[in-house]
């Protein structure tokens, strides 16, 4: 099949291919933003420059579940909305760049790594972990700032409201694990840094069930869009009727999945974190870590889990806790912070492990 019969497969409809001067002047715009926003990244601006500005550019027609750019590998090419504004670098321009900077291809040209996204595989593995990771990367190098959204009945904070939040968000919550160097390194380098570094701190099992959930969580709301696109075309009443039923089905699939995904990506790393525990500089670090992850979580009405297990880790960490202190003093000292603390939390256990938010356990 050539090149004009996938796009024509994909519903893009070219118009006319980006001049030289514009496509250069995009160039610049992202690479100086990737540089100057990752330094740590050792990223070099005339190589990004030469790279981008090598880049075939068109203005197309796209479906209209396409956002404003779209990036298509099989001929390294983006294509932007008819409709675009070449002088308004938005978000998904620089994701569709950071796209062509991920490709890692073999001698033959095929496309073997795409970031997090294995192409050698044909299921496509780590696809939405990727796509996720390039718009975070993207909202940083616009210094888009995170907001609070409330998706599938889930409220969580995400840096990217409009695309792949729920997706950004569980990125969010593996990266405030592994550190943000090890997330973009991976995402721009196309290596494997991220998951090693995530699989260290937890273990492989769960790395992977997380990569499939968050496939699966954007494979589903793909399917919603075409059910949604199925009833915009539909009058009949019975139709509208069972689309309706099938659309709220799989909000509940992806407001189950998303929910499990978190957990498990909380408890793998906490959980193997606590074995680590040596010194009493540690139990606070931990204490403090696991204190934090609120902030990251999506929450639902009835979402206890994260008050529930917080409580049963306090109560754990003031247990080694004692140990490591009666460990290094003869006389065991009782009114420890710890110790407090895990008097506060029983008696707010009543009220508060039925309750869950971003201001649980405020001190």
């Amino acid at each position: 099949m050539s090149i004009e019969q996938d796009l024509k497969k994909e519903g893009i409809e070219v118009i006319q291919k980006i001049d030289t001067l514009t496509v250069n002047s995009i160039a610049k715009n992202v690479a100086e933003k990737l540089v100057s926003n990752f330094p740590e990244q050792n990223l070099n601006y005339d190589d990004l420059f030469i790279k981008l500005s090598r880049i075939d550019m068109y203005f197309a027609k796209l479906p209209e579940d396409l956002s404003t750019a779209k990036y298509y590998y099989k001929n390294s090419s983006i294509y932007f909305n008819e409709n675009t504004n070449p002088d308004d670098i938005n978000i998904q321009a620089v994701h569709e760049c950071i796209h062509c900077l991920q490709e890692l291809k073999d001698t033959n040209g095929n496309l073997l790594t795409l970031g997090l996204c294995d192409f050698s595989n044909r299921s496509l593995p780590g696809m939405a972990l990727n796509e996720a990771a390039v718009q975070t990367m993207s909202c940083k190098a616009l210094n888009i700032k995170n907001d609070i959204v409330k998706y599938f009945d889930i409220t969580f904070p995400t840096c990217s409201p409009s695309y792949y939040a729920l997706e950004c968000n569980l990125v969010a919550q593996m990266a405030y694990i592994t550190g943000d160097y090890a997330l973009f390194n991976s995402t721009i380098y196309s290596n494997n840094s991220f998951e090693s570094q995530f699989i260290s701190l937890t273990n492989k099992e769960a790395y992977q069930k997380i990569e499939r959930n968050i496939d699966s969580i954007m494979y589903l709301e793909d399917s919603i869009a075409m059910k949604n696109n199925e009833l915009a075309n539909t009058d009949k009443l019975n139709k509208i009727n069972s689309i309706s039923k099938d659309i709220e089905k799989i909000r509940n699939r992806i407001k189950k999945l998303f929910i499990k995904t978190q957990n498990l990506i909380l408890t793998s790393y906490f959980d193997s974190t606590f074995n680590l525990i040596q010194n009493l500089e540690q139990v606070e670090t931990y204490r403090r870590k696991l204190y934090n992850y609120q902030n990251y979580i999506g929450i639902t009405d009835n979402y206890t889990f994260f008050n529930e297990y917080y409580i049963k880790k306090m109560a754990a960490l003031e247990i080694r806790y004692n140990q490591l202190e009666n460990s290094f003093v003869p006389v065991p000292i009782k009114n420890t912070f710890f110790s407090h603390l895990f008097q506060k939390l029983k008696k707010l256990i009543g009220i508060n492990s039925a309750e869950s938010g971003y201001d649980s356990w405020k001190q």
